[in-house]
């Protein structure tokens, strides 16, 4: 079985896209556990109404734990609650995961819109995930698939991490693993953070994460502005 997880935090507005496309899906073997962090409008009931199972959230890192404790799948799948999934995603990833005797993956992924700085954001971010694979595996929390055993060997994610806890769970569990980008397929992505934050803003942020992670190795307090939940 494959478990479903996804952290929300006030997701009234993105979530039903995310769960019907999941609910469209020609493979069915799976659960979807909501862990929410808390929410003031209608994510929890949205998530009732789609069959969730509900648990206990927080930050991104404690929610995603908390819905792989309550997972009874083999495979985990952690998903952001602003994605959506292509018609037949999880029956090519799944296909591939195995295939490839991967034990933690991730895939490509596109901005929604038409906007030609956001096709150039998600082609360079994709080509640098391919590339630090080799050497240094790193995948964002949008979208990470690891076997459950693995996930339980590092004991999950690191929630000391204030940012950054996605890409230092990948390079802990591609210890135990191997990891691998399944560029056969892609999901959609909400621009909403970069329409919030300016595209330039965010990749100032990026790049001064990345190099601070590079000298510090975990970021353990705030060194950016960085909101969860509300994204208009």
């Amino acid at each position: 079985m494959l478990s479903i997880i996804i952290p929300t935090l006030n997701e009234q507005r993105y979530l039903p896209k995310l769960l019907r496309s999941i609910k469209n899906q020609k493979f069915h073997n799976y659960e979807i556990i909501v862990a929410d962090g808390g929410s003031k409008d209608n994510t929890r009931k949205i998530a009732k109404t789609f069959g969730c199972k509900i648990v206990r959230g927080g930050t991104p890192a404690a929610g995603r734990n908390f819905g792989a404790k309550a997972a009874r799948g083999d495979i985990l799948l952690f998903l952001d609650s602003d994605v959506e999934l292509p018609p037949d995603f999880l029956t090519k990833f799944i296909r591939t995961f195995k295939r490839k005797k991967l034990g933690i993956a991730s895939c490509n992924f596109r901005f929604f819109g038409e906007k030609k700085i956001d096709k150039v954001l998600s082609e360079f971010t994709n080509k640098l995930f391919d590339i630090l694979q080799y050497f240094q595996p790193q995948a964002a929390g949008w979208c990470i698939m690891v076997k459950s055993s693995i996930h339980k060997k590092i004991k999950g994610f690191d929630e000391s991490l204030v940012l950054s806890e996605d890409l230092d769970y990948c390079i802990r569990a591609s210890k135990h693993g191997k990891f691998g980008i399944i560029k056969s397929v892609s999901i959609g992505i909400s621009p909403r953070r970069l329409e919030k934050e300016g595209r330039l803003n965010y990749v100032a942020k990026c790049v001064y994460t990345q190099g601070y992670r590079v000298i510090k190795r975990k970021i353990r307090r705030k060194i950016v502005r960085y909101e969860l939940g509300n994204h208009k």
